[in-house]
């Protein structure tokens, strides 16, 4: 998540152009890492994303939360991972290739509330399902 008040001017002058203790360019990092044979990675903007689980008393639930950025990741040997983030919330992405390993990079806007109901998924707090709040 991007530190809205980092000062790449500060670090310019002070640090070599590198952020510092007090001088943050994150205010924290996720890492997730799929292990299965990654045949491709395909990117998707605009989406719908279904948010599936069961509430605390048992009863199953299933929203659809719309307007998602999301990478998914294709294996040979397992099921999609979708990983991203509302669209209202991304401030940019990345995806590079180094050692055939893929590098996804998702940051996220600072100012804007959000919530990570499942590894890898972020949801602006605007657009996450009433319903599931307690």
């Amino acid at each position: 998540m991007l530190n809205e008040h980092f000062s790449q001017e500060h670090a310019d002058a002070n640090h070599g152009g590198q952020p510092s203790e007090n001088n943050r360019k994150y205010d924290w990092e996720d890492d997730l890492r799929i292990t299965s044979n990654v045949t491709k990675v395909e990117e998707h903007r605009k989406v719908s994303f279904p948010l599936e689980g069961e509430l605390p008393d048992g009863k199953s639930f299933r929203h659809e939360v719309k307007n998602m950025f999301l990478f998914e990741v294709v294996s040979e040997d397992a099921p999609s991972t979708f990983i991203g983030c509302s669209e209202s919330i991304l401030d940019s992405f990345e995806q590079k290739i180094e050692d055939e390993v893929i590098y996804l990079a998702i940051y996220l806007k600072d100012y804007e509330a959000y919530a990570n109901p499942i590894p890898g998924i972020y949801i602006a707090s605007k657009e996450f399902p009433k319903e599931l709040i307690f």
